[in-house]
């Protein structure tokens, strides 16, 4: 059984998220059956298979998927840069959806990177892609951070 972070602990961003390599912290990526693909202060990478309770009444990947996808990894490239005691939250969500994506189990990759992390807001990037290593979905998000006091 998963074990959650300690409270009383104070672990990096970095430190928090590497903790979802071991397995010891669970959350929406469990949920999507997300893998973290790659690790890194301003940089993380999240994989995915489709399948078809991710669909659209079109028969597609739902939207909400990419959207998620894309937030949990832009956000995560803010988190793994902070230091110890400092969060984040995510102010605003940018996505552009460029092609449909079928549920039969293709793998998507989301790769998230922080632009400009200031005093009190962290702008980042976002882009998903097939198998193929075709674009199936960009976006930008802008997130404030809560430094410790």
């Amino acid at each position: 059984m998963p074990t959650v972070i300690e409270e009383d602990a104070v672990p990096t961003g970095l430190d928090q998220l590497k903790a979802l390599l071991d397995g010891r912290v669970t959350g929406i990526g469990s949920l999507f059956g997300m893998t973290v693909e790659t690790l890194e202060p301003g940089r993380v990478v999240f994989t995915l298979r489709t399948r078809p309770d991710f669909g659209n009444p079109l028969g597609t990947l739902h939207g909400g998927v990419c959207s998620t996808l894309l937030d949990s990894a832009m956000g995560c490239a803010v988190h793994a840069s902070l230091p110890d005691g400092a969060g984040y939250t995510t102010l605003e969500l940018k996505v552009n959806f460029v092609r449909p994506v079928r549920l039969d189990g293709v793998g998507l990759r989301c790769e998230g990177t922080t632009i400009h992390l200031g005093g009190r807001i962290a702008t980042t990037e976002g882009r998903v892609t097939d198998e193929e290593g075709r674009l199936v979905a960009h976006g930008t998000s802008t997130c404030m951070v809560f430094r410790p006091a």
